[in-house]
């Protein structure tokens, strides 16, 4: 059983697989930038790695479970905006094509607003409670905190914070089901992008394009071209970041009131400053940890499609898929 996970990341795209969940075959991050001038840099390395029984592919804002075969121009308008030249969204759709072309073993898989773990009514007025690459970070929170706490998967409970290069997202978790989720684009301000935006703000832009999203955050509140590290010497936009971020998870303790553990990730959290910075300013909620993961240089999310997908081969993590909802 030969799994690989792809997390499309604003920074980089990241690659995790295994095989039979023993030995690790690819543990790779690539430049964002990189794949979107040349889409086949990402194809040659999933071809060395032939042959695969899954590839969770970049789902975007996700997608009810879907295999490539049933790939369309409507299906990857489900997945990313198509009405705009962002050069994220060219740059994937560009590899999803190649990717059918090849008949690659491709599954796309859900964001959270697809999951029926998530009542409906927490639903409305929304469609960023979380993209597919958080969802796949839960499926590693799950699994950590199953092994730290000696819990099975159905018995977790958690308040997820993946504070990535880009974007911030906070998911909440009962009894290892997806119950609640604030997107990137819909809460907490990033390093890059500005969160969720003000209405009176969004109405009197002149013809918006999705390259809003990717300005206002962190780095532009300071002004000058800073590096996640460099926010020891900018306590005000520390500040800025931590107090958001608590506000999203003190919101999504309305949804999930007893936590176990606050659990955190992304590409911030890899420096010390900034984790200590929120763990002082979480602990209040629930204990505040560091999510474990498999490898070495893929981020969180690349582990977590990895997980799904060898769950959807019913592989060890079968329990989880079904769990958390995935084929549903």
């Amino acid at each position: 059983m030969r799994v690989v996970g792809i997390d499309p990341g604003t920074y980089s795209f990241d690659l995790f697989g295994m095989e039979n969940d023993q030995r690790i075959i690819v543990d790779l991050a690539i430049s964002s930038e990189e794949i979107f001038q040349n889409p086949f840099v990402l194809i040659k390395r999933l071809e060395e790695l032939m042959p695969l029984d899954i590839i969770v592919g970049p789902s975007g804002y996700g997608i009810p479970l879907m295999n490539i075969e049933n790939l369309t121009e409507k299906k990857i308008g489900a997945m990313i905006p198509l009405d705009t030249q962002v050069s994220v969204n060219e740059g994937i759709k560009s590899v999803l094509w190649e990717m059918k072309n090849r008949k690659m073993p491709v599954w796309f898989t859900p964001g959270v607003v697809h999951l029926k773990t998530v009542p409906q009514y927490r639903k409305w007025g929304k469609m960023d409670m979380g993209t597919a690459d958080k969802v796949c970070c839960v499926a590693l929170g799950i699994t950590y905190q199953s092994e730290q706490l000696n819990l099975p998967y159905e018995k977790t409970s958690f308040i997820y914070v993946e504070i990535g290069y880009g974007f911030t997202a906070v998911l909440g978790v009962i009894n290892g089901r997806i119950v609640d989720g604030i997107g990137g684009t819909n809460g907490s301000l990033g390093f890059i992008a500005c969160g969720g935006m003000d209405a009176e703000l969004a109405i009197r832009l002149k013809n918006p394009t999705q390259d809003v999203v990717f300005k206002g955050g962190v780095r532009d509140f300071v002004g000058q071209g800073i590096e996640p590290k460099d926010l020891k010497s900018y306590p005000e936009a520390m500040t800025l970041l931590a107090e958001s971020v608590e506000k999203d998870v003190a919101s999504m303790s309305v949804a999930v009131p007893h936590p176990k553990q606050i659990i955190l990730s992304g590409r911030l959290i890899g420096d010390a400053f900034i984790k200590e910075e929120l763990r002082d300013r979480l602990q209040k909620y629930s204990q505040v940890v560091k999510v474990n993961r498999p490898s070495q240089v893929a981020k969180e999310a690349a582990c977590g499609a990895y997980i799904i997908g060898e769950g959807l081969l019913d592989g060890n993590y079968r329990m989880i898929t079904e769990i958390m909802g995935i084929r549903d």
